[in-house]
C-alpha cells in the first residue's frame, strides 16, 4: 500500500483475507447474508436526517459510498468511471485507534471501449487512513477522495496506469429508494437503508496511458447501509442505474436465488425527482447474451421492460470485459440503452458462474 509500513500492510492483509473469504461464498458477499448479532437492523419508517446520513453508521455492519459516471471525450468516445468506498465492521464495538473494528476498502476504475483499468485500496479504521465526515461531507481512503460537500464534490483516484480528477454538480434532489429509503432485498424482509443522488453532472480529466482526456457527462451516487441485507440462499445480484434521454431515470435490481427464482424491486425517477416504487411483477430484466470473462459467463446484453411507463429497451455493455479483479471480483461497467427509450447507464453483476 502506497506510503504505508509493512506492519500496516500485514495487518490489513490478515483482516481482508477474512473478509474476502466471506465475500467469496454464496452467503452474500462480506457476510451480507450471515448473522448480524449485536448490529442494528434497518426498520420501516426510518426518517433520514441530513447531513448526518451523509456520514457513517457504525451501529450497522456494512455500508458504502458508490459513484458511477458515464462520460464522453472530445472525439465522442464513451468512458465509464467508478469510485467506491466500503466500510465493514468486524464487531459492533465502537473504539478508535488500532483497536477499531472498522475496515475500509476502495475500488476505482475507468472503462473504455477497449480496456478496463482497475485498482483497489485497503485501510484500517481508527487511524485516519480512511473515513467519512458528514459535514462538510468528505470520504477518503489514502489520497483518494470524494469531498467538498454533497452538492458539488470533487472526486479523485489513481492506480498504476490511470487516474482521474472530476467535479460533480447536483442538478436535482436526493432520491429515497424503496419505501421511503427502506429497501427490501428478500422475501424474508432482509433490507437496507438506501438513497441516491442520480442528478449529478460531471466534468474533468481522465489520465490514461495514451494521455489526458477531458470529459463531461453524468454521474450517480448510491448510499446504502445495513447489517445483513441478503438471504443465505441468494447467490448474487444484477443492478441497473439507467438515465434516459428524456430526463427520467430507473434504478432496478434483481437478486438471484439458488432455486433459480429472483427477487427484485425498482424505482422510477421522474425528471423532477418524483419516485414510483416498482415491485418484481412491475418490471422484467431478461438476459439476452452472455460473455465469457475471467472464467465466468456474465450477461452483458439485456432486455428490460417496465410496461407502466412504456419502457421496452435493450441494454448493452460498452465493454463486455469490464471485470473488476479485486479482492471480491465482480462485473461493473457502462451500458447503452436503445428501444422505446434511449440513454446510458451502469450495470453491476455479482455471483455469475
Amino acid at each position: 500500500m502506497k506510503g504505508k509500513s509493512g506492519i500496516l500492510s500485514n495487518v490489513l492483509t490478515i483482516g481482508f483475507i477474512t473478509i474476502s473469504a466471506n465475500l467469496a461464498t454464496a452467503q452474500g458477499f462480506a457476510g451480507l447474508g450471515t448473522s448480524a448479532d449485536g448490529f442494528a437492523l434497518p426498520q420501516p419508517g426510518h426518517t433520514f436526517s441530513f447531513p448526518d446520513d451523509y456520514g457513517t453508521h457504525p451501529d450497522f455492519r456494512i455500508e458504502w459510498w458508490y459513484v458511477t459516471a458515464n462520460l464522453i471525450g472530445p472525439d465522442g468516445t464513451p468512458y465509464g468511471v467508478q469510485w467506491t468506498l466500503f466500510r465493514s465492521a468486524l464487531t459492533p464495538r465502537q473504539t478508535d485507534g488500532w483497536d477499531s473494528p472498522q475496515l475500509w476498502m476502495g475500488h476505482a476504475a475507468i472503462t473504455t471501449p477497449d480496456h478496463q483499468f482497475v485498482t483497489e485500496r485497503l485501510a484500517r479504521g481508527g487511524i485516519g487512513q480512511a473515513g467519512v465526515t458528514a459535514s462538510p461531507f468528505a470520504a477518503w481512503i489514502d489520497d483518494w477522495h470524494l469531498s467538498g460537500g454533497m452538492d458539488a464534490p470533487e472526486m479523485a483516484a489513481s492506480g498504476p496506469d490511470f487516474a482521474y480528477n472530476l467535479h460533480l454538480q447536483a442538478t436535482g434532489p436526493l432520491v429515497l429508494q424503496g419505501d421511503h429509503g427502506y429497501s427490501v432485498k428478500s422475501s424474508e424482509n432482509r433490507s437496507s437503508y438506501y438513497y441516491s443522488q442520480p442528478f449529478y453532472t460531471i466534468s474533468g480529466k481522465l489520465t490514461l496511458p495514451s494521455g489526458d482526456v477531458p470529459v463531461t457527462g453524468s454521474a450517480w451516487l448510491d448510499r446504502e447501509w445495513s447489517s445483513q441485507p441478503l438471504s443465505a440462499d441468494q447467490t448474487g445480484w444484477d443492478w441497473f442505474a439507467l438515465n434516459f434521454d428524456d430526463g427520467a431515470k430507473l434504478m432496478a435490481y434483481r437478486l438471484r436465488n439458488k432455486n433459480g427464482s429472483t427477487f427484485g424491486t425498482a424505482t422510477w425517477i421522474s425528471e423532477d425527482g418524483t419516485t414510483t416504487l416498482l415491485h418484481g411483477p412491475d418490471f422484467t430484466a431478461t438476459p439476452l447474451e452472455s460473455h465469457a470473462v475471467a472464467g465466468h459467463h456474465v450477461p452483458v446484453h439485456w432486455r428490460l421492460q417496465v410496461p407502466r411507463f412504456g419502457v421496452d429497451v435493450t441494454i448493452a455493455a460498452i465493454n463486455p470485459d469490464a471485470w473488476m479483479p479485486t479482492s471480491v471480483p465482480y462485473w461493473e461497467g457502462p451500458v447503452t440503452i436503445e428501444g422505446s427509450h434511449a440513454g446510458h447507464g451502469y450495470l453491476e453483476m455479482t455471483g455469475h458462474d
